[in-house]
């Protein structure tokens, strides 16, 4: 798991802005899902792929008690499960890494392959939803179909959790708060490849675009209603 570190002086802007710290102080269970973004085996699973994320196995056990109390409190949890195996990957990615690299990444998350598949040890539920990813916002156009999912089980509020921390979790969160959903992001349910990188997604969205929440956080708000 990450060491979460944010600035005093981020905490005190972010209080002098909206006079308190954290956003939301209550949500209703009913129409909150929670979003787990890519827990897959090409991102969790040892050794199985280029895109092996190891923190990722630092915060199973928090995504799953977030999934346990939500379904218990009549919510929603929706598994995003990333593809890159399409003709975007390379207009998207040919300046930024080796074509070998590339040609990995588009193998190792096609949906034959084994990386496509949930880790084995998420806890995933038949009345969970799955939604296939094609870019790495759940919510830009040609992405998913997670908007018109959460629509049908009018949801208005969402955590996000998953991995990447600075990728597909936060272009997932900016979008969807672009489109009015409240979000509250996980800082000890998410991950990334450092402790740089993930505090410095943390640093941006809790300012003007997520409520920055920790597991127990938000167990206690669904826990409220």
């Amino acid at each position: 798991m990450h060491l979460i570190s944010i600035p005093k002086e981020i905490i005190d802007s972010c209080i002098k802005r909206r006079g308190k710290l954290h956003v939301f102080e209550k949500i209703n269970p009913l129409k909150t899902a929670l979003i787990v973004i890519d827990m897959q085996n090409s991102w969790v699973k040892p050794n199985m792929s280029v895109l092996e994320i190891p923190k990722t196995r630092g915060i199973i056990k928090n995504i799953n008690d977030i999934a346990e109390t939500l379904r218990n409190a009549g919510g929603h949890v929706i598994w995003t499960k990333s593809t890159f195996n399409c003709e975007w990957t390379l207009q998207m990615y040919e300046n930024y890494a080796d074509g070998n690299i590339i040609n990995k990444m588009m193998v190792e998350t096609s949906e034959e392959h084994e990386g496509f598949k949930i880790y084995e040890k998420m806890d995933y539920k038949s009345q969970d939803v799955i939604c296939k990813k094609y870019r790495p916002s759940a919510f830009i156009q040609g992405s998913s179909d997670i908007e018109k999912v959460l629509k049908e089980k009018d949801c208005d509020t969402l955590i996000i959790s998953g991995t990447l921390t600075n990728a597909c979790c936060e272009s997932s969160a900016r979008d969807a708060a672009a489109l009015g959903y409240k979000v509250l992001f996980l800082s000890d349910g998410t991950a990334t490849r450092t402790d740089i990188e993930h505090n410095a997604a943390l640093i941006n969205l809790m300012q003007l675009v997520a409520d920055v929440r920790t597991t127990r956080d938000v167990i206690d708000l669904i826990q409220k209603m």
